[in-house]
């Protein structure tokens, strides 16, 4: 009786195993067919790397001469697109501008309409125009850098001359790791992957 008892518990020691193999392939096949299935472009455009306002993006971008698939980047970047978007330090919008350069950039580009109103910075055209200027104004600075430009635009541009000089970077600066702030570092990385994305997904 005994013996029989080992043999049934034996048994279903087996069965759980089986069972417990069975589910465990059938995730890891869910795992790997959402992987490939999320490598198509299709899905990438849907899911990943959406592309809001395009045309908006696209026309600014065209304006002031800056790359549209950088632009789209910095904004996926920064808010991921969405026009809501308000961070802790103040930030505002999609391509997330602090209301004092806001206020600047209305000065530069001639909008008198524009009246230091934090939700005026939530309109996706102003915020995308104002932000794609500031892009602009920075490629301009650093002289068509994009590391050295993206760097500014998180950090401000004082602390990129600053870097300049205590590291002597030249205008051929191009090694995003040796930024010393951790947080320009991996944002200035960031940007420039995701560049890559929205220029394979969207020529």
């Amino acid at each position: 009786m005994g013996r029989f008892r080992e043999r049934v518990a034996q048994r279903r020691r087996i069965e759980r195993r089986r069972a417990c193999l069975v589910l465990l392939a059938g995730f890891f096949g869910i795992v790997l067919v959402f992987f490939a299935v999320m490598r198509l472009p299709a899905m990438q455009r849907a899911w990943l790397y959406p592309y809001p306002h395009r045309e908006l993006v696209e026309s600014y971008a065209a304006k002031y001469q800056v790359d549209s698939a950088l632009a789209a980047a910095v904004i996926w970047t920064e808010s991921k697109f969405k026009c809501e978007a308000h961070s802790h330090r103040g930030a505002v919008g999609l391509m997330q501008l602090m209301p004092d350069t806001a206020l600047w950039i209305a000065e530069q580009v001639g909008d008198e309409s524009y009246g230091e109103s934090v939700d005026a910075l939530h309109e996706p055209e102003r915020n995308i125009g104002f932000g794609i200027w500031y892009l602009h104004s920075l490629e301009q600075e650093f002289h068509g850098n994009d590391c050295l430009a993206l760097a500014a635009y998180n950090a401000g541009r004082g602390n990129v001359h600053e870097w300049m000089k205590r590291y002597d970077w030249g205008y051929d600066f191009a090694d995003a790791a040796a930024i010393p702030y951790t947080e320009t570092r991996e944002y200035v990385q960031r940007v420039l992957e995701t560049k890559q994305h929205y220029e394979s997904l969207y020529p």
